[in-house]
């Protein structure tokens, strides 16, 4: 059936939401779009005057897309090359929707979005349904098809899942710069004791190239395994500026509301580097790599004011 303007108008203003949604559960701006756009199309073929309660009908419908394509990501992912790692997404970018509540803010952290591959499609629904967009037990049960009081076990399930032991802590835009300029500092500076005194003692570092971009698919591990990988890495040399296509330029940002290091190169992002930090110090470096996950990130940074870059590699 073809919609009429405010059916159209309906669902751009559901947009935001769903957006938001489907990036929390597929850890892909592009994929979340797909969904989104997906979810358009069924609504656009749907008797939508019969619909009661569009924005539930609409949740429903990309809800459930999303786990259809979770559950074909698996085997995806088993000849993915090297280490995949969710999509980072840099402040201010509107996909990474509400961050009103402390929950809201850490269902999108970069550490919980790799946290989230660990669990079921539908403990992931769960989990982001109510802890990021406070929708009742009651509702999830009806987009899941589920019960009630399996929605409750379910989230239960989840969390313990997420917790992981760690306790993460929340950090402020100008505390997260404050943390970013330490870690530049000593990772260019040539030593490893200053990386060290930064990184927790069981501190892992993983990136994820896509077979693209060299990266390593087995995590570093342990403070000093860390610390002498990020000293090499972050060494200015003639073969990196040409494997990125110029002189990459060193920022310190956000990401998914942590501190951030952002590489860029004549305008294009072309690595952003996730730091996990708990009150004990750095847990993890997640540097996401693969040119195909920074095209958003890329688009982003283009249409926002940076200042001078702290570093020149």
């Amino acid at each position: 059936m073809a919609l009429i303007m405010s059916d159209v108008d309906r669902f751009e203003a559901a947009r935001p939401r769903l957006q938001a949604i489907a990036y929390r559960l597929l850890g892909s701006s592009s994929e979340a779009e797909d969904a989104v756009q997906e979810t358009f199309l069924r609504w656009q073929a749907a008797d939508v005057e019969r619909i009661e309660v569009p924005e539930a009908w609409l949740t429903k419908v990309l809800t459930n897309y999303c786990l259809n394509q979770l559950a074909s990501a698996r085997a995806r992912r088993e000849t993915y090359v090297g280490r995949w790692l969710p999509e980072p997404l840099l402040a201010g970018d509107p996909m990474l929707g509400p961050a009103d509540t402390a929950e809201q803010r850490e269902s999108v952290s970069y550490a919980v979005l790799v946290l989230l591959e660990r669990l079921s499609p539908n403990e992931r629904a769960v989990y982001v349904l109510r802890e990021a967009f406070d929708y009742p037990h009651r509702e999830i049960a009806e987009i899941l098809d589920i019960t009630e009081a399996a929605s409750q076990q379910i989230l239960h399930r989840a969390k313990k899942h997420v917790a992981d032991g760690k306790a993460r802590t929340e950090i402020d835009e100008a505390a997260a710069r404050r943390i970013v300029e330490e870690f530049l500092a000593a990772a260019t500076s040539g030593r490893t004791e200053p990386l060290v005194a930064l990184l927790t003692q069981d501190a892992v570092s993983v990136g994820d190239g896509g077979g693209k971009v060299p990266a390593r698919a087995k995590a570093f591990e342990g403070a000093l395994a860390v610390a002498t990988f990020l000293r090499g890495l972050f060494k200015p040399a003639p073969a990196k500026r040409a494997l990125v296509g110029g002189v990459p330029e060193i920022y310190a940002t956000t990401a998914n509301g942590g501190p951030a290091v952002v590489a860029v190169v004549d305008g294009r992002v072309v690595g952003i580097t996730c730091l996990e930090v708990t009150a004990d110090g750095i847990v993890a470096v997640r540097s996401q790599v693969n040119p195909d996950k920074l095209v958003r990130a890329t688009e982003r940074w283009a249409a926002a004011e940076h200042g001078e870059p702290l570093y020149v590699l």
